[in-house]
């Protein structure tokens, strides 16, 4: 039993690998939010030629996959396959769906982007960034104008005095009178023999205290970061070989506030410095990863329309196939919904079809048969009539007469012989059509043959012009010699008797294409009389001629020996416009099975 497959059979590309492309698309989405992204808002530029060239792989292999689908589809269309127009337009309307659901996401997601991009642009961070610098600045000038009036008012050799004076006791009342006004620490250095500083006296937070002298020179000592952290430094001398640091507290995190300030400006800058490249990271985020989504879906849709077509364009070509009287037809039913229970429906159709069809067959054998043993009968009675008259006539002068037997004996004889003559011919004909034939099938060139057999012709019929211009010579049909020679010198004979001896008998050859077979097409034209419908109904009816001494055999038995041969046969006739019979035979180097049915036609 033949299994209908019909293309396009699978796509390109199947669910399986559709879920690999969608994981591999999602690891390049969170490899991006969180390693290309962030550099991008630390750097203030869009990836570089390399990363485009990762990310956009992806989106080139669902293009190229695209581009074949649709390459394939728009072939199948161009060369009519069967459900290629239906397939068309069912993707069309899943591409309309999917373009009324995404085309409002996607216009308002961009409208967003670029209304946040406009907002981001109606922010003067420059300003607020510049107005925390001064203050900063402002704050800080003002803490050293404050230690400035305090070295300047305040006595501090009377107040370390007084501090060693007090004791231990009075130590802490003393930190926190610093510590009000700023002070931090006070540490005193002396210049020793051999030229080094050593600390003489500190007072103040332990932490403050200073390993060696930061400085030479009388003033503001620069800032050692984390030294001198949230501090800034004075150093005085209030007697020859003695120098004095101070340490004030400019404020708890002043300094990480300033280094963030610093910090956010940069940072404030780069992402300013994006505004103007909004479009084209917009434009690198649709192509990455939106535009990849809707490859996706385009070739998810065209997989998915060829999935639900395929039965239907099975179904189609199956219906087509019984229509044509191929019983044999079965298709899979890979499905489980109603598409699946409709193809089992259809397969026990045709497989009930099947069962009636040999019944019918069987019982139309059968009736051939009684006509053809009537017929038979039938034919046979006509010629014992003659016979019998002949042989009583025979019988009757050498009883009555038998000196004058000689006068009647030749022609007698001669009508039993010819009437018996006949019988071998109808008997072996007979015998042709019922039994099976045995073909030896082999290449066998037709121009050679068809021009061996006209050459005859051509000689004994002067009248009739054939013309076998139109036979290619390379041709070569896969047919027992014998029996072809069979066909054409019948369909000849017939065309010659048709015009009556006088007219034009053509001869031509076509290559044409039957299901995945080749065969060559052999064409016999005469411009004879040509047949009524009526007659064109039983031309190839056993025992059914048009012509005065046929037996109706010829042309019954020229359609078994091309369907045993794996071909077919019709015509076209008219009355008036004469007949042209079509012959397909296999093109050697082709395996066909016999075609079912015959063609039969008049026009």
């Amino acid at each position: 039993m033949k299994t209908v497959r019909v293309h396009p059979k699978y796509a390109l590309i199947d669910i399986k690998g559709l879920i690999l492309i969608y994981l591999l698309l999602s690891v390049v989405t969170v490899l991006f939010w969180r390693t290309v992204f962030p550099e991008i808002l630390q750097g203030g530029t869009v990836p570089g030629m390399a990363d485009l060239g990762i990310f956009f792989t992806i989106p080139a292999v669902l293009g190229v996959l695209l581009g074949a689908s649709l390459m394939s589809l728009f072939r199948e269309l161009i060369t009519r396959q069967m459900g290629s127009r239906f397939h068309i337009r069912l993707l069309a309307y899943f591409l309309l769906i999917v373009i009324f659901a995404s085309l409002p996401a996607i216009i308002i997601s961009s409208q967003t982007a670029l209304e946040l991009a406009r907002f981001w642009k109606t922010i003067d961070v420059d300003a607020a960034m510049k107005a925390a610098q001064e203050f900063a600045l402002e704050t800080y000038s003002l803490h050293v104008e404050n230690l400035e009036n305090l070295i300047r008012d305040q006595d501090f050799d009377a107040l370390m005095a007084s501090e060693e004076a007090a004791g231990r006791e009075a130590s802490a009342d003393f930190l926190q009178e610093l510590a009000s006004e700023g002070i931090r620490g006070i540490q005193d250095f002396a210049l020793q023999e051999d030229g080094t500083w050593k600390t003489l006296r500190f007072l103040g937070e332990a932490s403050q205290e200073l390993g060696a002298l930061p400085a030479q020179r009388q003033g503001f000592i620069p800032r050692e970061i984390p030294r001198d952290t949230d501090i800034i430094r004075y150093m005085l001398y209030p007697r020859k070989q003695v120098a004095r640091v101070l340490s004030y507290h400019l404020g708890t995190g002043f300094d990480e506030a300033v280094t963030t300030i610093e910090n956010e400006k940069t940072r404030f800058e780069l992402i300013n410095s994006l505004q103007i490249q909004v479009q084209p990271l917009l434009i690198f985020y649709v192509a990455v990863f939106f535009f990849p989504i809707i490859l996706m879906t385009l070739i998810i849709a065209i997989s998915f329309t060829r999935r639900v077509t395929q039965p239907i364009v099975e179904l189609t070509e199956a219906t087509r196939r019984v229509a044509e009287g191929d019983f044999s037809i079965h298709i899979l039913a890979r499905r489980k919904d109603e598409l699946g229970l409709l193809i089992r429906s259809f397969n026990t159709m045709v497989r009930d079809l099947k069962r009636s069809q040999a019944s019918q067959v069987k019982a139309e054998k059968i009736s051939i048969w009684q006509r053809m043993a009537e017929q038979l009968a039938h034919e046979i009675k006509n010629p014992l009539t003659p016979i019998k008259l002949s042989a009583e006539r025979v019988l009757r002068r050498w009883r009555n007469d038998p000196a004058g037997l000689g006068e009647i004996l030749e022609t007698s004889m001669l009508a039993i012989l010819q009437e018996v003559e006949g019988l071998s011919t109808m008997l072996t004909e007979f015998r042709t059509l019922s039994r099976p034939l045995e073909p030896s099938r082999t290449a066998s060139p037709l121009r050679e043959l068809v021009e061996e057999i006209l050459s005859s012709y051509r000689i004994a019929y002067l009248g009739v012009q054939f013309n076998s211009t139109h036979i290619a010579g390379d041709i070569q049909v896969t047919i027992d010699r014998r029996r072809l020679t069979q066909v054409l010198t019948n369909l000849i004979n017939n065309g010659i008797d048709a015009m009556d001896y006088q007219g034009t008998l053509e001869i031509r050859t076509d290559l044409v294409k039957k299901w995945e077979s080749r065969y060559c097409r052999l064409s016999i034209m005469d411009t004879g009389k040509g047949m009524s419908p009526e007659e064109g109904l039983q031309i190839f009816t056993p025992y059914f001629t048009t012509k005065e001494t046929g037996t109706g055999l010829g042309l019954p038995i020229v359609e078994r020996i091309v369907h045993d041969h794996g071909g077919s046969i019709w015509f076209n006739s008219a009355v008036g416009m004469g007949t042209t019979f079509f012959v397909d035979l296999p093109v050697a180097g082709t395996t066909a099975e016999p075609l079912p049915g015959t063609e039969h036609g008049a026009s």
